[in-house]
């Protein structure tokens, strides 16, 4: 079971809690038909993912055989068997088909069809091309924002989008930054298109993108007034520490060549996230 667990990379279904963000933000998650529609969007979200990171590991076999960590995939460990893979991907799949045209409109369909076909043309060709490689990854977390808004009919606003394209920027350069660094370049295409000091440099533009749109967000009339409240401009500090603390363990320590890795591992930011929530949360159904 484990084996299946680890081709399907749960651990990486971390990311899909995105699709919660909509209904978070919107003060309405502990309602009940709320948060289970954002649930069932979880699942089905998080399978699509699994399902593509099988199709991405079936074709690069033969390289993560030669990659230092990948080979100890599933699939190129010979863990588990092509045959097996491909006859795991029918049930998952019908999973999400089913799913999807009993609990989703059409609208959230055609973005978990758009965030699939994305990731194939990544997994085939895209993500071989610098800049546009992790221009997708930031993509697919908006997707996943996108999505939880459309299953939960909630309008999610482009603040909301823009901060989380940059945040998953973030996160997608550093981890290039640290897989230049940490491994060898011949392990992916798309690290000969980039130098540290480029990464250094986009990582800081990001950053500050980020950190920009945050407060001008948080102080902005439109949200005061959705929220009912002029002190979301305090949940900064936590947002600020946290990107400091990514920025540094990746310039001086070199440990974001896993994303998932660094946030499951990392107190320091966790901690961050953890006070950002409960700070929200405060704001949001306490007032």
């Amino acid at each position: 079971m484990m084996k299946i667990f680890n081709l399907l990379r749960v651990h990486q279904w971390v990311k899909n809690l995105f699709v919660f963000l909509p209904a978070f933000f919107s003060g309405r998650l502990l309602e009940v038909s709320f948060f289970t529609e954002s649930l069932i969007a979880f699942f089905l979200f998080s399978f699509t993912a699994s399902i593509i990171y099988i199709i991405n590991d079936y074709k690069d076999i033969e390289k993560d055989k030669l990659h230092p960590v990948k080979k100890h995939r599933p699939l190129a460990s010979g863990a588990i068997s092509k045959q097996l893979a491909l006859l795991l991907l029918i049930p998952f799949a019908a999973f999400v088909v089913i799913g999807a045209f009993y609990f989703l409109s059409i609208q959230a369909i055609l973005v978990l069809v758009a965030y699939f076909l994305m990731n194939l043309a990544y997994t085939f060709y895209l993500k071989n091309i610098p800049i546009v490689d992790v221009t997708i990854i930031a993509l697919g977390f908006v997707f996943r924002v996108l999505f939880g808004g459309f299953v939960a009919v909630i309008l999610v606003s482009k603040w909301a989008l823009l901060l989380t394209f940059s945040l998953a920027l973030i996160l997608a350069l550093g981890k290039r930054r640290g897989e230049l660094v940490l491994m060898p370049t011949n392990t992916r295409k798309a690290l000969q298109g980039y130098t540290v000091e480029f990464l250094n440099i986009a990582l800081t533009i990001a950053i500050s993108i980020t950190l920009v749109s945050y407060i001008m967000y948080s102080v902005s009339a439109e949200v005061i007034k959705n929220f009912g409240s002029d002190y979301l401009y305090v949940t900064t500090l936590f947002v600020l520490m946290g990107l400091l603390r990514y920025l540094q363990q990746s310039v001086v320590f070199n440990k974001t060549e896993s994303p998932t890795k660094f946030l499951y591992k990392d107190h320091f930011v966790q901690l961050m996230v953890f006070l950002w929530i409960v700070s929200f949360f405060v704001i949001i159904y306490f007032k």
